[in-house]
């Protein structure tokens, strides 16, 4: 393994020699960040000043993320009878922080997470969505991956510890905690159980520009979550 470590440079010299150059401060192996993180010394403090997003998943476990991705689109096809029921709600726009918490509160009775339910017209059109496995852009784009997943839980919970917001910045944000809990629809019937928490940050029209998702446990071990399998019952 430590020969990723290293560059491998041709030498220009006559007698073919090969030298290899070491790439400044090579991270280990499975060291993986948390994607939000508050410039402070408590992990667990939300009243920061600012919030940082740095998201250095290996590039071998973005491999394995989008091959779980693309194996859920095709099994999704053999599940058409799990298809996500379209549910219409009422859709608020947002005129202060404190909408945008109460609208979030409401998102979070209605599990969004697991339900693929969510108010999005307090979301801007290319918001980023961001966890530690995986960053992209766009509204529509979020909404399709919900609905892509949904029909894969069974007996899913997602329960809101915590809900608030911080005007101790510039940048004004609604950070929430939650516990996530669900089994999978796959022949091993995996468990994922996930502590989290999740920072809205808003713009100056209150539309929320930035989800981001950090977890009580590494992109790794929620990855191997899935691959793991249970003999546990769902709860009636």
């Amino acid at each position: 393994m430590a020969a990723f470590l290293y560059t491998p440079q041709a030498s220009l010299s006559p007698l073919p020699t090969i030298q290899f150059r070491l790439s400044p401060r090579p991270r280990p192996i499975g060291v993986i960040k948390h994607s939000t993180r508050c410039f402070s010394s408590d992990p667990d403090n939300n009243t920061g000043k600012s919030y940082k997003t740095q998201t250095e998943t290996p590039q071998v476990l973005k491999i394995v993320v989008s091959g779980v991705t693309e194996l859920l689109r095709l099994l999704s096809f053999s599940q058409q009878s799990s298809r996500v029921t379209e549910k219409q709600i009422d859709e608020f726009s947002a005129s202060s922080v404190d909408d945008v918490l109460s609208i979030l509160q409401s998102d979070y009775q209605n599990a969004y997470f697991v339900t693929g339910i969510f108010s999005s017209a307090i979301y801007a059109e290319d918001c980023i969505f961001e966890d530690p496995t995986i960053r992209f852009r766009g509204k529509e784009l979020y909404s399709r991956n919900l609905k892509l997943l949904v029909p894969f839980f069974d007996s899913p919970s997602i329960g809101l510890e915590n809900i608030e917001k911080d005007l101790s910045s510039e940048t004004t944000f609604v950070v929430a905690k939650w516990k996530l809990r669900t089994y999978l629809k796959l022949p091993w019937r995996p468990l994922i159980s996930i502590n989290g928490s999740t920072v809205y940050e808003l713009d100056g029209e209150f539309k929320i520009v930035r989800h981001a998702e950090s977890w009580s446990v590494s992109a790794l071990e929620a990855i191997g979550q899935i691959f793991t399998p249970t003999t546990e019952q769902p709860d009636d």
